[in-house]
């Protein structure tokens, strides 16, 4: 009789340890929703991951979560990550979401014209990836012949957008994914339009950087483009000053005359046609301008510094419009733009 009771008393005991236990796990340790970040590191153990929560107080039982992990077979299966947690969650949606790896996302904006380093820089001060890691994986040559990109770099290729990259995102991923972004743009129609002018993929982006650096008004890029179509026809040289700055090691801010006889590749005032490459991530709008230029007369254009620019068929025209806008503001522009065939 007396071994009946005890074994009765034990399995009473036992429900209660399980209610208790139940209880414990639907509950969650606190009504304060107060969130904490929560980093778990690649091959930590369920027990490591169990303590962690425990000291930011996301859970009142370790024992109740370790065993919620073997009931569900849910011990190895969390991913590593960072997590946005808070005590006003129970243990079971805690452990549904590092099973499912719900882990934080960033939000990087990649403004248009944007260059490889500027684009470095913003993932850096995102704590994501190191500026020079990044410019290093944007010159793979096995990833970017991977990507079936004929350049040596891919300057132009990596799409500007707004994008959402976890911490666990390799060099690799934030590069395959801004270029298949730009893929998805330079569709069907934008490479039937490029072999109708005779112009490779390359090419086009080429022209759309500079179109990008050229102008910040909307309505301009495809006059812009107009104006440097004209002028490749007529084996004209460019005479870009973005792609002066590009070919610049120390920029200041300022263009002056010796800037102009930089030897460089990309220099336009010195070479002509296009430069070997693009000098920075143009957006689809100017990658449709290099594509679609607008058909018009204009040889040259000048900033009237409020964000447009002044278009001119004749170089007597320009160059009056270079007084105009420029020579008050800069001497050396009329050096830069009078005299010759400049743009």
């Amino acid at each position: 009789m007396g071994k009946r009771v005890f074994t009765f008393l034990f399995i009473l005991l036992i429900i209660a340890g399980l209610g208790k236990g139940f209880l414990v796990l639907q509950k969650p340790p606190s009504t304060e929703a107060t969130e904490s970040i929560v980093e778990i590191h690649s091959g930590a153990t369920f027990l490591e991951v169990t303590h962690l929560l425990k000291e930011n107080a996301l859970i009142t039982s370790p024992l109740a979560f370790r065993i919620l992990g073997k009931f569900t077979k849910n011990e190895s299966r969390i991913k590593p990550g960072e997590y946005r947690l808070h005590p006003a969650m129970t243990p079971s949606q805690i452990l549904d979401k590092l099973v499912k790896g719900d882990v934080l996302k960033y939000r990087i904006v990649i403004p248009e014209g944007m260059n490889i380093k500027e684009i470095g820089e913003i993932l850096e001060a995102a704590d994501l990836v190191k500026a020079e890691t990044f410019y290093e994986t944007t010159r793979d040559k096995a990833l970017i012949a991977s990507l079936g990109i004929e350049a040596d770099d891919l300057e132009g290729f990596l799409f500007p957008d707004t994008y959402h990259f976890t911490k666990q995102s390799s060099p690799d991923q934030f590069v395959r994914t801004m270029v298949r972004q730009f893929q998805m743009v330079y569709d069907e129609s934008f490479s039937a339009q490029a072999e109708k002018l005779g112009m490779s993929q390359g090419e086009v982006v080429t022209l759309a950087s500079i179109i990008e650096k050229e102008t910040g008004a909307p309505f301009e890029r495809t006059l812009i483009s107009g104006v440097f179509h004209n002028r490749l026809q007529r084996k004209m040289r460019l005479q870009s000053d973005p792609t002066v700055i590009f070919s610049l090691t120390n920029f200041d801010g300022n263009i002056r005359k010796k800037d102009l006889m930089n030897d460089s590749p990309y220099n336009t005032y010195r070479v002509s046609g296009l430069p070997p490459g693009p000098i920075a991530n143009p957006g689809r709008d100017a990658i449709y301008a290099a594509l679609f230029p607008e058909e018009v007369d204009y040889l040259f254009f000048v900033s009237k510094n409020n964000g447009e620019h002044y278009f001119s068929k004749t170089l007597r025209e320009h160059n009056a419009a270079v007084r105009k806008y420029q020579l008050k503001e800069n001497d050396e522009a009329m050096c830069r733009n009078c005299g010759d065939e400049g743009g």
